[in-house]
Formats: structure tokens, C-alpha cells, sequence
């Protein structure tokens, strides 16, 4: 094979594929590594939610660092990094005023911010992305400024997580690399 063929010419089928090409944020995948925030992350989780009413799915990546837990997650091209709560810590009875009117309050509060509900979705979380979906109800709720958030989800009848995080871009996550080639 010549210069002219190793440049121009089709690759054959014995070339393997690049691993460490498109290392970006949106293809993570379980045991790849990126760091933030001058931490190296592990990704030890991955699911999808598929909503009502949204045209795309909602990814997220279950990222541990040291004794940490966060949740990286991307939605309408957006992303966003949250760690769990819990629903007793947001002020007032949440769980009691969904249970009672079908709804969460119009407003919370949590470590001091008030946030207002933003949007509300139904649908199912989907496991590694794939397979049998499990039914979730989730409330957003948005600070003044849209930049932090409380979300709320309800699991079954009395079963019900939150979460408290913020915008990210995507640039703020550096290095990723695949657990292992």
C-alpha cells in the first residue's frame, strides 16, 4: 500500500476503531473517568428518562468521586449536576402536600433559597437506558435567577427522592477517559 492509498485510499476491515476518539461528555459510558472541579469522577451509573410531553430523552450518569455522589445530567442539550436530598430537608411537607392535592406547593424552600415550580413531567426512568421502564412523577423547582434547582420525584403512592443542583456546561468536564481499552 502506498502514501497515496494510506491517504486517500478506503480503510480495511482489519482497522479497529479508535477508542479514544469522541471522548466527549454526551457518550460517557459506566467506568470512564472525566474530571471536575479538580476531581477525577467515575461514572458508576447510567439511566434515561423518557417524559410526556418532551421530545427528547433525559440522560443521566451516576458519577462517585471519593465518598461523593453526583448525578450528571443532560436535557434538551442542557446540562446540569445534582446530589440526592432529603424530601424532609425542603421546607414545609412535600410529600404530605402532593399526597393531599396531587401536586407539590407552587413554591419551597431549601438551605435557605426560595424556588418556584418550574415544570412538572411524567414518565419512566429507564435502567443502563434500555428494557422495562419504572412510572415517575417529577417536579422541578428553579431559584430566581434559573441557575439552581430542587427536584422532586414520586416513585409510587408513598415513595418519593429528591435532588438539589445547578447548571453546568459541558467545557467545566475535562479528560475523560474510558475506565479501561
Amino acid at each position: 500500500m502506498g502514501l497515496r492509498d494510506r491517504l486517500f485510499g478506503k480503510k480495511t476491515a482489519d482497522e479497529a476503531p479508535d477508542p479514544l476518539a469522541d471522548l466527549v461528555l454526551e457518550k460517557l459510558k459506566v467506568g470512564y473517568l472525566v474530571d471536575y472541579d479538580m476531581q477525577t469522577w467515575q461514572v458508576t451509573g447510567y439511566c434515561r428518562y423518557n417524559f410526556s410531553g418532551k421530545d427528547d430523552s433525559v440522560e443521566e450518569w451516576e458519577i462517585t468521586a471519593a465518598d461523593e455522589q453526583r448525578f450528571l445530567e443532560r436535557a434538551d442539550g442542557a446540562w446540569s449536576l445534582s446530589r440526592k436530598i432529603s424530601v424532609g430537608d425542603i421546607s414545609g411537607d412535600v410529600r404530605q402536600h402532593i399526597l393531599d392535592h396531587e401536586d407539590p406547593p407552587e413554591r419551597i424552600g431549601f438551605e435557605g433559597t426560595e424556588f418556584n415550580l418550574d415544570a412538572s413531567y411524567s414518565g419512566q426512568m429507564l435502567p443502563d437506558g434500555t428494557g422495562a421502564g419504572r412510572d415517575v412523577i417529577r417536579w422541578e423547582f428553579v431559584d430566581g435567577a434559573e441557575t439552581t434547582f430542587v427536584g422532586v420525584e414520586q416513585w409510587s403512592e408513598t415513595e418519593f427522592a429528591a435532588a438539589a443542583g445547578f447548571v453546568v456546561e459541558d467545557y467545566q468536564f475535562t479528560h475523560i477517559l474510558p475506565g479501561s481499552l
